[in-house]
């Protein structure tokens, strides 16, 4: 399963890279609701947009300690369950039917098992940016025979998108256990997600999305690697980070 998350991670991440860059030299797609024609067309967007940009945390359960920290670069992608939605929002500028988001991310050890959590991403050649964090709690640090379990509370909002305020809060509760370098780590949750347009007479959407998630984060010492495969509502997402966890 390990072996299996890893592989589907890092494949789909390395498409969702390639689709960044090719994204990078191509014209702006740039999200637009008022090219949307119905209520049903903004929901199922809705619902894409909130799977993909709720917070992520591609880290395990276990706390840094007070002084650790953990920072990296971050790749995201997710299959879009309603690509043509998208495309219209889009006024037929991306066919994209996976979207790639890319990521500055930070978490800081606090007392108490405490650590927090952020991330600041943007959807390459759009719009879409979007802010995004955490607070986790291993109430279960875990130890040599002991997993760790965590609760975490998490947010994001969406910026970039005139007509458009997206947030998303969420809660999850999270497990995890490491095997010298290597910490596999699964969790559930739910996400719940509030879409306020500005267009063309379409009323507020507000939903909940179920949340699961699994990965691994792999520690070398002078690199950190994590791989996470999430799966909000409908649409799946798949997640790298490469950086320093200390």
């Amino acid at each position: 399963m390990i072996r299996t998350t890893v592989s589907r991670a890092a494949r789909i991440a390395l498409i969702g890279s390639t689709l960044a860059t090719a994204g990078l030299a191509a014209n702006a797609a740039d999200l637009n609701i008022a090219n949307l024609t119905s209520q049903d067309q903004f929901r199922l967007l809705s619902k894409d947009l909130g799977s993909t940009l709720s917070y992520k945390g591609l880290v395990p359960a276990e706390s840094l300690g007070i002084i650790g920290f953990d920072v990296g670069v971050g790749l995201t992608a997710t299959k879009l369950k309603n690509a043509d939605v998208f495309k219209a929002a889009t006024s037929g500028a991306s066919s994209l039917k996976t979207l790639p988001l890319t990521s500055l991310r930070a978490h800081k050890g606090l007392p108490f098992n405490v650590d927090l959590g952020l991330a600041v991403s943007t959807v390459p050649s759009t719009n879409i940016r979007n802010t995004a964090g955490e607070i986790r709690w291993a109430f279960v640090p875990g130890g040599i025979a002991m997993p760790a379990l965590a609760v975490r509370a998490s947010g994001s909002f969406l910026s970039g998108v005139d007509n458009l305020k997206l947030r998303t809060t969420g809660v999850d509760l999270s497990i995890s256990k490491g095997f010298l370098m290597v910490t596999p780590y699964a969790g559930i949750g739910t996400v719940s997600v509030k879409s306020t347009p500005d267009a063309g007479g379409l009323k507020v959407e507000k939903f909940s999305q179920s949340k699961v998630f699994g990965g691994v984060n792999v520690n070398l010492g002078l690199a950190n690697l994590a791989v996470e495969t999430d799966k909000t509502g409908d649409a799946t997402s798949y997640g790298l980070k490469v950086g320093f966890r200390f």
